[in-house]
């Protein structure tokens, strides 16, 4: 269960930014006194715009309260990727290793990673099933657009890495045809393989962790996707 809060968007000045800490602060506190459901975990968001400071300080008041999780809140709302990380690998540490921390509407899988790079646990966006349903897919080989004609008749599996239903029962020149054809089958197949591929990201990501594989883990999507 997520606090109420206040999420800037980008660029937004400094004084709106640190109104919008100052709300999010005020509501989170509230929410904490609020909240008594044992089978809820409460977590408090951190805003902040592309101040670090800001950030430092929203976080610091939220785990004066002691939420049960943190989350990231007001990244990937217009700024450049690099500011986003610089955000990204300048708060995930301050907060409380010991408790779950949320990064909010990210991303793409090379942001995924980073994001774990970074401190993080949990991720959630809209971005495998949305570009799913506009021909984007995310594959071992790196992105891949299924609407190029080269695909037409390519009886091959989507991605040759991967076990998903999509990918064991269809070729690409058949995908093509369903998206060019503009079929719902199209956006279900194409979500599912979609979200296979970012779940096996995460599951290879903790196995590469646990195994002490990380820094070869990361490189490989980084040369997959950091173009």
């Amino acid at each position: 269960c997520m606090q109420l809060d206040q999420g800037p968007g980008y660029p937004a000045t400094r004084k709106f930014v640190e109104r919008a800490v100052e709300l999010s602060s005020m509501w989170a506190e509230r929410c904490y006194k609020a909240h008594t459901r044992d089978d809820q975990a409460l977590f408090g968001i951190v805003q902040g715009g592309m101040f670090k400071d800001l950030r430092s300080e929203s976080a610091r008041q939220l785990i004066d309260l002691d939420f049960e999780g943190y989350a990231i809140g007001g990244l990937s709302v217009g700024e450049s990727k690099d500011v986003m990380m610089e955000m990204l690998y300048h708060t995930a540490p301050i907060l409380p290793s010991e408790k779950p921390r949320y990064l909010m509407g990210v991303g793409t899988p090379l942001d995924i990673i980073k994001g774990i790079d970074a401190g993080v646990d949990m991720f959630d966006c809209v971005l495998p099933t949305r570009n799913a349903r506009n021909g984007t897919r995310y594959t071992s080989l790196g992105e891949l657009n299924i609407k190029r004609r080269e695909f037409a008749e390519d009886d091959g599996p989507l991605d040759p890495a991967c076990s998903c239903y999509t990918c064991r029962t269809f070729s690409r020149a058949y995908l093509r045809h369903l998206y060019v054809s503009q079929e719902l089958l199209s956006f279900r197949l194409n979500s599912i393989h979609n979200l296979t591929y970012f779940l096996d990201t995460v599951r290879g990501a903790r196995a590469a962790i646990r195994e002490g594989r990380w820094a070869e883990y990361k490189r490989r999507y980084e040369e997959l996707y950091d173009v």
